[in-house]
Order: C-alpha cells, then structure tokens, then sequence
C-alpha cells in the first residue's frame, strides 16, 4: 500500500520529536526490516527500545520500557496481539503517559481489525504501509489519535457506528488467537496433523488448543465444535 493511513496525513517526527517504540512480531527478520526501516532516530525521530517475539516477551518488553507506541503484530504464539493488550490493560489506561497501541499485520481480516481495536488498540495497518507512513502513523498514535490502512477505516468506522454492528459474542472471547485459528480448521475437518501443517506447529500443541477450546466452550467433542463454529458462521 502506498496511500498515506487515514488519519496519518501530514504526520511526521517534526523537528525535536521522538517516539519510543517497542516492536512486537514473531518474524525476527520483519522485526529486523522494520527496525533498518524506521529505526534511524536522527532522522525519524523514532527510537526503537524493545522487540519482542510472543505474548510474554511482549508483555514484558512493554512493562520494561513504557514505550510511546507499540507496534502490535495481530498473530502471536501466546495468545495474540489481544492477548498483549488485555496484559497491558493498565498501561493503556494510564492517566499520565499511557502506552499507545498501533497494529501493524498482514491480516486484514474482520475479526483482527475488530478484537485489537476494541481491546484498546488506536490504530491498524498493514504491513504494505511504506516507512514514511508508518513514521507518520506511529506520531499520530502518540498524540492519541485514530489510524488505519484506507480500505480499514470505512469499515472500522461502520462496525463500531451502526446499529447493524455485529454483538460481542462473549463464548468467542473467551478464546485466544490460536485457539480460534485452530476451531476454524478443525471445524472446516482437518485432521489435527493438517492444522499442525497449516499453523507450523506440533500435533501436541494443537490437541492442546482443542482440549482448552472444548474447555472454554464447554463442548464435548470435534462434532459440536464444528456445530458451534457454523452456528456462527465461523467457518
């Protein structure tokens, strides 16, 4: 994407600013991209002071530092970018120097846009934003202010503005990233070494991820977790 982020248009470090950001992604060599990209202080005002790789570091890479921004991967072994942002709750609600949120992910998808900003989040971008929009994008969420990639922002502004908005669906809560991502695929009948596959991790893990979506959802077995799923037009 080459369109400046709604919201963003004009921003910039301006002379004598700085941003303390922490970099929060599980793609070391994106983390390393973005740091080459946006990292040179002298020259965009913003000073990369954390990075973090899954939910726990996140956390305490936040916690640690206090940075002005973090830029929020929306998928995270841990839990997710919800996840990061229930932990840093307190943070985010601070009177004085709160931390801001800003999603930078690949996925465009609904529900990421959707869970990240109403867990506290001021902005969402796609990771097809160029370094000077993400500069940009980066101070005016330090100012408290909204923004998001274009083709986000008109249907931000409609889930949360119309009365047709889709409800909190508080059963779907309960669960993290992963454990949605791993309902879906296995409620669409992958066998647990196919979701394996398509998630890059282990048969454990994912029988792990089920058992605690059996759990929270109270279901009993794979049959009623795929009922459950289609009943919501998860899959």
């Amino acid at each position: 994407m080459t369109d400046t982020p709604v919201g963003a248009a004009g921003a910039g470090a301006g002379e004598g600013r700085r941003a303390r950001v922490v970099l929060v992604d599980d793609h070391r060599m994106f983390r390393a991209g973005v740091q080459a990209e946006i990292g040179r202080t002298e020259e965009t005002g913003v000073e990369v002071v954390g990075e973090a790789g899954d939910v726990d570091q996140a956390v305490a890479a936040i916690k640690a530092a206090r940075p002005d921004v973090v830029l929020l991967d929306v998928h995270l072994p841990g839990g997710g970018g919800v996840e990061v942002l229930r932990r840093s709750a307190e943070l985010i609600s601070a009177p004085e120097r709160p931390v801001r949120f800003l999603a930078l992910s690949v996925s465009d998808a609904a529900e990421d846009v959707i869970g990240v900003i109403r867990g506290g989040a001021r902005g969402y971008v796609t990771k097809t934003i160029t370094g000077p929009d993400l500069v940009g994008a980066i101070f005016q969420v330090a100012d408290g202010d909204a923004v998001f990639s274009p083709r986000l922002a008109g249907f931000v502004l409609d889930a949360f503005a119309s009365s047709d908005a889709t409800p909190v669906d508080e059963d779907l809560d309960r669960l993290t990233q992963r454990e949605r991502e791993v309902l879906r695929l296995i409620a669409r009948g992958y066998a647990y070494k196919e979701v394996g596959k398509e998630l890059f991790i282990s048969v454990k893990t994912v029988e792990s991820h089920v058992s605690a979506v059996l759990r929270k959802l109270q279901l009993s077995n794979r049959h009623e977790l795929t009922r459950w799923a289609t009943a919501r037009r998860l899959v």
